[in-house]
């Protein structure tokens, strides 16, 4: 590649690496985590072939980057309209199309963006008479906060009904998506690509059942259970993370230990954060914490799939002892209540 380039003739691969490169390895590590492999793999090839960043280049590619997200901060505040008329009047009307068609095409502003900048008990109002499958589909595109509240509101067959077509949803034609948008609010603004768009799933359900409270979750699950014990199960396994062991508190980490099998706790910790590790090791006497380190570095190479089915059989064993009411597991939704 040429050390001397335009940056309007970079690709827009070629800009993020410019700004990675920017921002230095230390917040640019913390954005990788964020990413996918592939994605990861093509950012850390352009980097390679980027040999040199002019100062000038990595101005107007920050400039460009702010730019974009001065307009998404807009956007979720009042709407694509809003952010054009303050963009217009910031930069001008050609910069204003030019940083909105970008943010539209890129970035693809996602259906019933009015619906997550409005209250959820409104929202309940506004949805629960729909059918199941309706509700279902308006809570995929929420922010899970917001289709918790709803979800923990609605009548407990609904629930389930609601719970299971999420769970199940796979994918939606724009043109479905957008009859409901009319049908539900017709100030929307639709700004739909003509591929299919994928909501909904298993991973949106356990991030709205992880913001319900704790009647609400249990009675969606025993009922999917009766309904798709497979698809329950699933659910459930999600729904608790090994990483989320930092959440719970030191006599919760303590009950827990005392259940667990060593032999899976130092298979577990093998590819742990540092986090995770230091929480366990903080409830352990300085004794076993020398054993359990001795066993993880004795241990040699191991497949990932064993450490991870390790990890799972703790994270059993943490679901079953909140189960019997043993240990509190904090909900993002607020503080459990303890009587």
């Amino acid at each position: 590649m040429s050390e001397v380039i335009k940056t309007r003739e970079l690709t827009g691969k070629q800009k993020a690496a410019v700004l990675l490169i920017s921002l230095g390895p230390e917040i640019s590590a913390k954005v990788f985590k964020y990413l996918r492999e592939e994605e990861i793999e093509d950012l850390t090839l352009e980097i390679a072939n980027l040999r040199k960043v002019s100062p000038e280049m990595r101005e107007r590619v920050l400039q460009e980057f702010y730019e974009l997200m001065l307009a998404q901060e807009y956007i979720s505040q009042g709407g694509i309209e809003y952010a054009r008329e303050v963009l217009e009047k910031a930069l001008g009307p050609h910069r204003a199309d030019d940083i909105i068609a970008k943010l539209t095409a890129s970035l693809q502003v996602r259906p019933f963006d009015f619906a997550r900048r409005t209250d959820p008990a409104q929202l309940l109002n506004f949805i629960q008479s729909e059918h199941p499958q309706t509700i279902a589909l308006v809570m995929a595109y929420l922010r899970p906060e917001q289709a918790g509240a709803i979800l923990s509101a609605l009548p407990p067959d609904l629930q389930v009904d609601v719970a299971r077509r999420l769970a199940t949803m796979d994918r939606t034609s724009p043109d479905i998506l957008n009859e409901v948008e009319t049908a539900l609010e017709k100030r929307i603004s639709s700004f739909l690509t003509h591929e299919f768009m994928a909501a909904g799933g298993i991973e949106a359900t356990v991030e709205i059942l992880n913001r319900t409270d704790r009647s609400t979750e249990k009675t969606i699950l025993e009922a999917l259970a009766e309904q798709d014990p497979e698809l329950a199960e699933e659910i459930k396994r999600r729904m608790f993370v090994f990483e989320d062991i930092v959440t719970l508190d030191d006599r919760a980490i303590q009950h827990v230990l005392r259940e667990v099998d060593m032999k899976d706790l130092a298979l577990a910790l093998k590819t742990a954060s540092e986090d995770v590790a230091q929480r366990i090791y903080k409830n352990m006497s300085k004794r076993a914490v020398e054993m359990l380190k001795e066993d993880i570095q004795y241990m040699g190479p191991v497949r990932l799939r064993d450490v991870e089915d390790a990890q799972q059989r703790i994270v059993n064993v943490i679901r079953k002892l909140e189960e019997a009411g043993e240990i509190i597991i904090a909900r993002h939704g607020g503080e459990e209540v303890v009587v």
